[in-house]
C-alpha cells in the first residue's frame, strides 16, 4: 500500500489490488452481483460514475464494476480515521464543502488525474438518506466536473445495498446486489449553465428505477403510496 500510493503512475496497479479486495469483500460477506448494463465502459476513456448512496458497500460495488481506475472525491473529515485516513488522503481527492477554495482545488487535482482512462466516482446525494427517502437531492459537483472535462455521466442504480447491508446493525443479510447501469449521458457541447438540467436528467433516471422496483419498496419498509416520493428537483 505504501509503495503503490507513493506515485500517480502507480495508481493503475493500485486500482487492480483494490478491485480484487472489493470482490473478495463482497463475495466473502455472502453477497453476489447481478449487473444489467445498457452500455459498456470503454477502455482509455474517462467517465463520471453517479450511483445512489445507501450503504457502506456502495463504494466497493462501484469499484468492482469498473476495470478502469476510478478516482473518488470524498469528505475531508474521513482523514481523521486512524490508518485508513493515511491512505485515504493519498488516493482520494478530498473536498471541504464549507470552503470555496477547496472546490477550486478539486478541479485542479481532477485535471491532473483524469488521464489514460482514469474516471471519477461521486455519490451525488452527498449523504446516505434516511429510510423514508428514496433518493436525496443531488449536489452540483459531479455534474459541473463532468461538463468541465466532457466526461459522460454513468447513472448506476444500486437496489439492494441498503436493505442487505444497512446502517442498522439488526437489518440485512447475504443476498444479491442488483445493479442497473443506464445508458451514458453525454456532456460534450454542454455549458456550465446546463448543470441543473443534467442533474435533473440523472436524478430522474435513478429515482424512477428505485420507486418502480417492488422489492426495493417492500424490503426497505417504504410506504406504497408513490406520491410520497415525488422528486425534490
Amino acid at each position: 500500500m505504501l509503495i503503490l500510493t507513493a506515485k500517480e503512475s502507480y495508481y493503475p496497479t493500485f486500482w487492480k489490488m483494490v478491485r480484487l479486495w472489493a470482490f473478495l469483500l463482497i463475495y466473502g460477506m455472502g453477497f453476489r452481483l447481478k449487473i444489467d448494463r445498457d452500455q459498456k465502459i470503454k477502455k482509455d476513456r474517462s467517465y463520471m460514475f453517479c450511483p445512489n448512496h445507501g450503504s457502506l458497500m456502495d463504494p466497493f460495488v462501484m469499484i468492482a464494476l469498473s476495470k478502469n481506475p476510478i478516482v473518488f472525491i470524498g469528505k475531508k473529515e474521513l482523514v481523521k480515521i486512524p490508518i485508513f485516513g493515511f491512505f485515504y488522503k493519498r488516493v482520494v481527492i478530498m473536498v471541504d464543502r464549507s470552503c470555496p477554495k477547496s472546490r477550486k482545488r478539486v478541479f485542479k487535482m481532477a485535471k491532473e488525474k483524469l488521464q489514460n482512462g482514469t474516471s471519477m466516482g461521486i455519490f451525488p446525494e452527498g449523504l446516505v438518506p434516511t429510510e423514508n427517502i428514496a433518493l436525496a437531492p443531488f449536489k452540483d459537483g459531479a455534474f459541473s466536473l463532468a461538463i468541465e472535462f466532457e466526461m459522460p455521466i454513468v447513472p448506476q442504480v444500486y437496489y439492494d445495498c441498503k436493505r442487505l447491508f444497512s446502517w442498522d446493525f439488526f437489518k440485512g443479510g447475504p443476498g444479491v446486489f442488483r445493479i442497473h447501469q443506464h445508458k451514458f449521458i453525454e456532456t460534450k457541447n454542454l455549458e456550465l449553465s446546463d448543470v441543473d438540467k443534467l442533474k435533473k436528467q440523472t436524478f430522474d433516471l435513478i429515482y424512477q428505477d428505485l420507486i418502480n422496483d417492488k422489492k426495493y419498496m417492500k424490503d426497505t419498509n417504504r410506504p406504497n403510496n408513490e406520491r410520497e416520493f415525488k422528486s425534490p428537483l
